[in-house]
């Protein structure tokens, strides 16, 4: 549908300060004393001249006389040019070198409650991301892309320290694991990262950028502000609010305060930003659930958007009527009309963010540092709409775990701009990447991976199998950090990396919140091909086969065929390994 009149009004206010940040830098560059030699007028010089001067009917020795003058005129401006050329040379050379020695900025688009498939780019018909999808074609789009822990908090928890929840242990917000101390009394923990070893900390203190952080922290607990952040504006929880006077959107704050940062930043540093959206979360608390601005109801009017079937009766036997997943579906999709409604504020909000990134890139464009700057988008968890009968996130289904990630990056081999990667990339690979490109080695306690191998230096090309011992002779003397022995199954098709590929294979886990029938634990050991799923609290299993069920509905855990009975062993047996290793304290990438 037609983009409504106020959007093409602030698209238009965008055009024209671009516009008239150019007329003014015209007037500034005409106002200039300098001098302009056209370094092609020599070359249309003849090299004798004799001739020329002779049909004039000038005298022999004069025009001799005159053409020595000339040609010593001439070979001293060329002696000259010759200077100025290898003068220009160096200062160019020197430039270069400069440009390529220059920190990049990074900018971290990083939304909430997104799903792989909220984009135009990645086929949905319906939701309009038109500077997402530019910014797509001109990058990498990661098509496998997920998070290690499906909720808002542990998967930032996860960006700010690079480590599964397994390791930093922040299961709930404000508050981490309970402990025992000897004597008995139980603890709640805290922020048990340590604040010197976050990404904004490591950024700030040790790559010397200026950092600003313009959205939701997400984990509500005080961060040292002068330690991490040069810029830091928290807003979390809601979608309209009255600011001294005037009336907020909260999409509308991010892009403000972002823009703030942008504005008034150190410009000697290069810069992180991270423009944390709240938007698309839902209000809870509020019976709309998603309030977009008043400018975009009149998008997707006129759209229907397809209501999954309800296949709540295919979860566990323990999936109650209490489950909270089931109780928001009530809130949000129990009907046509209301799960329409729902669906297209929530719609209309994903549009006011790709809106809201436009006119961040814009400024960034304006300042003359868009080149150099590091792109990504991507968001902190999926979201079911209404797929087994659910809202919202948490379980280990595609719906759930599977984000958007978009990564435009000034060193991208050319091969690899508007391409798609369908490699498994994760949330923790985040912080090793970011910490990479500000020249930064990700810590030992990290786990993650730097995925600008995936698209520089002509990417991954290596064969995926490789033996364990030069596996580990290879890892070993790039960083101290080491890759896990593959799996039993697959004769090394499945492993977590190593020099030559990326991981075929991954953890998940989402520890249990308040009960089990409110939102009971899940673990998963998830392959391209299969999904094998674990319940602690009920300790129930189940298998999926992803190539001829990707919606993940058929168990088969039951299953009398041999291969799914020898398929579930290995999975399995898996499974413990990556588990026990997310749990340990050894120096690993996962």
């Amino acid at each position: 549908m037609a983009v409504s009149l106020p959007a093409r009004l602030a698209l238009l206010v965008v055009v024209l300060a671009a516009s008239l940040m150019a007329m003014l830098y015209k007037v500034h560059k005409a106002t200039q004393f300098h001098t302009v030699i056209d370094r092609g007028e020599l070359a249309d010089l003849p090299a004798e001249n004799t001739a020329v001067h002779h049909k004039k009917g000038m005298k022999h020795k004069d025009a001799k006389d005159k053409n020595l003058a000339a040609i010593k005129s001439l070979e001293g401006r060329r002696k000259m040019m010759k200077k100025e050329e290898h003068i220009d040379n160096v200062h160019n050379t020197t430039h270069q070198k400069e440009e390529e020695d220059k920190p990049m900025n990074i900018i971290l688009f990083y939304a909430d409650d997104w799903r792989h498939d909220t984009l135009g780019a990645a086929g949905n018909p319906i939701v309009k991301t038109p500077v997402l999808d530019a910014l797509a074609e001109e990058g990498i789009r990661f098509t496998e892309n997920c998070v290690t822990t499906s909720i808002c908090w542990v998967s930032r928890v996860t960006l700010y320290s690079g480590q599964y929840l397994a390791r930093h242990h922040f299961e709930m917000l404000g508050r981490g694991r309970t402990i025992t101390l000897p004597n008995g009394t139980r603890v709640e923990m805290k922020f048990e990262v340590s604040q010197n070893e976050t990404i904004y900390s490591l950024l700030k203190q040790k790559a010397g950028y200026a950092v600003g952080h313009a959205g939701k922290l997400g984990i509500w607990v005080e961060m040292d502000r002068a330690l991490n952040f040069d810029f830091m504006v928290e807003e979390d929880g809601w979608h309209w609010r009255k600011i001294g006077d005037r009336m907020w959107h909260i999409t509308q704050k991010n892009t403000a305060d972002a823009l703030r940062f942008l504005m008034t930043r150190n410009k000697k540093k290069p810069f992180f930003l991270n423009v944390a959206y709240f938007a698309t979360h839902a209000v809870d608390g509020d019976t709309r659930q998603y309030l977009p601005q008043n400018e975009s109801l009149s998008m997707y009017e006129n759209d229907t958007i397809p209501m999954p079937e309800d296949t709540y009766d295919k979860m566990p036997p323990f999936f109650g009527q209490y489950n909270e997943g089931r109780t928001r579906w009530r809130w949000r999709f129990d009907n046509v009309d209301k799960h329409q409604s729902m669906m297209k504020n929530y719609y209309r909000m994903a549009s006011e963010v790709d809106t809201s990134v436009g006119i961040i890139l814009k400024q960034l464009e304006m300042e003359g540092v868009l080149d150099n700057t590091l792109i990504i988008f991507t968001t902190d968890n999926g979201n079911f709409h209404a797929e087994h009968g659910l809202a919202d996130k948490w379980y280990p289904h595609q719906e759930s775990i599977r984000v958007p990630l978009i990564i435009k990056d000034p060193r991208m081999d050319d091969e690899f701009k508007g391409t798609l990667n369908d490699e498994f990339t994760l949330n923790i690979d985040l912080t090793a990447t970011i910490l990479k490109a500000a020249g930064l080695e990700p810590l030992p306690s990290m786990m993650g991976r730097d995925m600008s191998e995936l698209y520089t230096n002509g990417g991954l090309k290596a064969s995926t199998t490789i033996t364990a011992q030069s596996r580990r002779k290879e890892s070993a003397s790039v960083e101290k950090r080491q890759y896990p022995d593959p799996a039993s199954d697959g004769d090394g098709k499945y492993h977590s990396g190593h020099e030559a590929a990326w991981r075929t294979e991954f953890f998940y886990e989402h520890p249990m919140h308040t009960n089990p029938d409110y939102i009971p634990a899940s673990e998963a050991l998830v392959r391209k091909e299969w999904k094998y799923f674990y319940w602690p609290n009920h300790k129930y299993e189940q298998l999926f086969d992803m190539k001829n069920d990707p919606g993940e509905l058929n168990d088969l855990f039951n299953s009398t065929d041999p291969m799914h009975q020898m398929k579930l062993k290995w999975m399995r047996k898996r499974f413990i390994e990556l588990k026990m290793l997310a749990h340990s304290d050894l120096s690993i990438i996962l």
